[in-house]
């Protein structure tokens, strides 16, 4: 949030904080989260950078368009090795796996 917008947000009587200390997340936590959010940003990008629909994509996972939403959308619903195996299948390389948990330091 801009510094501008905070400081109006808190003469009004407004709190700001980040997600995590809204969630109570521990730090690990947090860094779950956001290791999910990262493989599944990368694998949209993948499927993206490969002119893959989510059909397309779902066809090669042997899944369904809709999972193939829920995993770019890193729902509660999609485990870290089902993330993991879809990147795979879609050709990711170790070193892309690399770059997207690098992503979350």
């Amino acid at each position: 949030m801009r510094t501008t917008k905070k400081s109006k947000a808190a003469k009004k009587g407004w709190r700001t904080g980040t997600v995590q200390e809204f969630l109570g997340l521990t730090d690990e936590e947090a860094a779950y989260v956001e290791l999910r959010h990262q493989l599944a940003k990368a694998l949209q990008e993948l499927r993206i950078r490969l002119k893959l629909t989510q059909i397309d994509a779902a066809k090669r996972l042997k899944s369904s368009q809709s999972r193939v939403a829920k995993m770019e959308a890193a729902d509660a619903t999609v485990s870290l090795d089902l993330l993991l195996r879809a990147l795979l299948a879609l050709g990711a390389s170790p070193e892309m796996l690399a770059r997207a948990m690098r992503r979350c330091a």
